[in-house]
């Protein structure tokens, strides 16, 4: 399997900023079962704005959640651009018989999330220095945080479907697994991990470029309605690096969580179940 991703900079600081790049493309492996093997660069910088120790520290970000992942950089592409943009193209293996796909979730299974949610709002209030420097350190923390422990845990369950939470929004790529396995998703709402902050800043009126457009690409097969104004917009909030959603047997759900839990994955947890697709939503937020 071969996954690409690259990001613009969310960040003032190149080492971070290289870091969350690479656990970004590397998550999709993660996502469907898989182990990062290579890697290969993808590079955009603006070499007569910008230093290139600057892309040099980038780079250094991302061999250290290269080298954590167990994968190797082998070289890459560069193009010269006004923006700088980094990631990785990775190529990763799985077996053939334990690939997880994102359309197998069934009537009875249980929802559950590795991550929190709402970075992408605290991302750009960051910019305008609105996010108080705990809750932005909670926040790059997790997005640095590779999603391989979640996934070798995982490993060890039956995952019926798997995808990982990423510019769609938990809304977005939840519609996915739903559409694509022919059932209803019910999230609670309330069980739903947020970062800290998250929620004020969309109260403040900040949001993300991309906000809008999630929520006109669900708003059909996804009721919202019964989620507040704040909470409809962290449904559609994009996440850089985001956790992983699977869809497990009930019977399992539990042990699962205390597993993820006793592996570090502190903030994963159960947030809803599937049911048999009514004909009408595909998602129903309560």
């Amino acid at each position: 399997m071969v996954t690409a991703d690259f990001i613009t900079p969310p960040l003032d600081d190149p080492f971070i900023y290289g870091q969350i790049a690479a656990a970004n493309a590397l998550s999709d492996i993660y996502a469907m079962g898989g182990k990062p093997l290579i890697c290969l660069n993808l590079v955009c910088f603006p070499t007569d704005k910008l230093d290139a120790s600057i892309l040099h520290t980038i780079v250094q970000g991302a061999i250290t959640k290269i080298v954590e992942a167990g994968a190797v950089l082998v070289g890459g592409h560069s193009v010269q651009d006004d923006e700088p943009r980094f990631g990785l193209s990775v190529t990763g293996i799985v077996h053939p018989d334990k690939y997880w796909a994102n359309n197998g979730a069934r009537s009875g299974d249980m929802l559950i999330i590795t991550k929190s949610i709402g970075g992408g709002v605290l991302l750009n209030a960051n910019l305008k220095g609105a996010v108080s420097r705990p809750a932005m350190k909670a926040c790059i923390a997790e997005m640095i945080r590779l999603n391989k422990n979640s996934a070798e845990v995982l490993a060890n369950y039956t995952i019926h479907a798997a995808t990982d939470i990423t510019g769609y929004g938990l809304a977005g790529h939840g519609l996915e697994m739903a559409r694509a396995s022919n059932v209803t998703l019910v999230i609670d709402s309330a069980k739903i991990p947020i970062f800290d902050e998250a929620d004020s800043m969309y109260e403040s009126g900040f949001t993300t470029g991309v906000n809008a457009s999630n929520r006109e690409m669900v708003e059909q097969d996804c009721d919202l309605s019964k989620l507040s104004p704040t909470l409809q917009e962290l449904m559609v909030d994009p996440q850089t690096n985001g956790g992983l959603l699977v869809s497990v047997p009930g019977e399992q759900a539990d042990m699962i969580i205390k597993q993820l839990t006793s592996a570090g994955i502190e903030k994963s947890c159960i947030i809803g179940r599937v049911m048999t697709y009514d004909g009408n939503n595909r998602i129903r937020f309560t």
